[in-house]
């Protein structure tokens, strides 16, 4: 078929285009990078924690670590994944309790509970709070083996005769409350802020600024020389249209897996998620189509490309959090909707700060498939203008 013809030539030009290789492919997921290590990760520290088989005292030792204020303790059971998760920011820091620690240390032995985290500014606190933890465990037991040697007491009993004593002992205690309404955010991995934000804004920028290979095939006189053969101008339109579309996929599935590869990154409902990127990159192309249709040379289309893309990612909630905006100005928040960034905003926030699926992200899919239909229906009319005027 012909149409696949002209798209897959499409898709091989940004391909072949090494500069493509940094700004379309590299540039995002770098960002994803540094925003997730400068901004990312929820307001409760997550820790993971790792004690197969190792008692009653090890069971005691996670115990206390879950109790200590805005920490949310996961168990895990393999330790390579417990270490590969924290180095991805999906955990801000592991315990690693070994095997027969319990009986370890009751059998007057030393036991190493391992402790990693990343070299962020609030690991040396928690890793004070666990080390402190430990000590105190610590404290315990060898009150309980001093109990156990001049009282002739089995190590068990001295051991809960010790532990009900600390436990009556008055000490310093601080009480934390969370006040007002608690942020969605919260429960959002380190990377996923930026890797949503970075796809719809690069996809669309890079659509933005593919425009030029339409404006250089009709330059070159290429798509009048394929009106030259027996190639209706419905078969181009449509090859126009699906090339740059796949343009758009290319680059947003590249960011979406390798996001969720590299980073670890959650987006949610995979029907709803893919759903939400189709509908967006049918608008991303459909508007490069109209531009490409209708400006003259490329050098206007990188220039504008350059500035709608940005602008309209920045205006739309891909840059500033929109719950941010909204805070702040909800008028301006009201104008934002007027992009289908904000559109597509919303629609990845349900489906990943809230856990939502593709029923629930009905109005923001309309929006976003009428926003592509509009924008095709102008493009191919003003493309088909422009191919068949004198």
């Amino acid at each position: 078929m012909k149409a696949l013809v002209i798209a897959a030539t499409a898709v091989r030009r940004l391909v072949r285009d090494r500069s493509n290789i940094f700004f379309v492919f590299l540039m995002p997921m770098m960002l994803i990078l540094v925003l997730g290590a400068a901004f990312g990760g929820s307001f409760d520290t997550r820790v993971g924690v790792l004690s197969a088989d190792s008692g009653p005292l090890g069971r005691n030792l996670v115990g206390r670590v879950s109790e200590i204020d805005a920490v949310v303790v996961s168990e895990w059971d393999d330790r390579d994944e417990l270490v590969l998760a924290v180095e991805r920011g999906r955990l801000e820091a592991a315990v690693i309790v070994p095997a027969r620690y319990d009986g370890t240390l009751r059998g007057g032995d030393d036991a190493v509970v391992e402790f990693i985290a990343r070299p962020d500014p609030s690991a040396q606190a928690l890793r004070n709070a666990v080390e402190s933890l430990v000590v105190e465990q610590g404290s315990l037991l060898r009150a309980a083996a001093l109990a156990k040697e001049y009282a002739d007491v089995s190590y068990s009993d001295a051991l809960e005769t010790a532990e009900d004593v600390a436990a009556e002992t008055n000490g310093l205690s601080v009480r934390t409350e969370a006040v007002g309404e608690v942020s969605p955010f919260e429960r959002m991995g380190r990377f996923e802020l930026g890797a949503y934000s970075q796809l719809l804004l690069f996809v669309f920028l890079t659509s933005m600024t593919g425009s030029t290979a339409l404006i250089e095939s009709r330059r070159l006189g290429v798509t009048t020389r394929m009106l030259a053969t027996p190639t209706p101008v419905r078969t181009i339109l449509l090859g126009e249209a699906l090339g740059r579309f796949g343009v758009a996929l290319v680059q947003g599935l590249f960011i979406m897996l390798g996001s969720a590869l590299v980073f670890g990154v959650n987006w949610g409902d995979p029907l709803g998620a893919t759903a939400v990127f189709i509908a967006f990159a049918l608008g991303a192309s459909g508007t490069a189509m109209l531009m490409g249709s209708v400006l003259r040379n490329e050098q206007q289309a990188g220039g504008i490309g350059v500035v709608l893309g940005i602008g309209l990612g920045a205006f739309g909630g891909a840059m500033v959090p929109l719950s941010v905006m909204e805070i702040f100005s909800p008028t301006l928040y009201r104008i934002a909707h007027i992009t289908p960034h904000a559109w597509g905003v919303e629609a990845f926030e349900k489906l990943i700060l809230h856990g939502g699926t593709i029923a629930g992200i009905v109005p923001e899919l309309a929006v976003l498939f009428a926003f592509a239909i509009v924008m095709y229906a102008l493009g191919a009319w003003r493309l088909r203008v422009t191919l068949t005027r004198p």
